[in-house]
């Protein structure tokens, strides 16, 4: 996952408020780090949208595939 699919992704999942939660939202998994800094950090976009999805119980269906451009046609 690219960080600009993980955007995507948490602006489809989350809309608005993503912005706030990869912002503020502190992820145990992720180091006790925002999403925001464990970007910065290094830590791969595809890691830190699976912990952002498990501490904020997106169902797991949702998880994968997400963030991804539409094809085109």
């Amino acid at each position: 996952m690219k960080v600009s699919e993980f955007h995507r992704a948490v602006a489809d999942e989350f809309g608005p408020f993503g912005r706030v939660l990869v912002r503020d939202t502190v992820v145990v998994a992720l180091g006790n780090r925002t999403a925001e800094a464990a970007l910065e950090a290094g830590v791969p976009a595809r890691e830190v949208w699976l912990a952002l999805c498990a501490v904020q119980n997106v169902p797991r269906e949702r998880w994968h595939g997400v963030g991804l451009p539409d094809p085109r046609s």
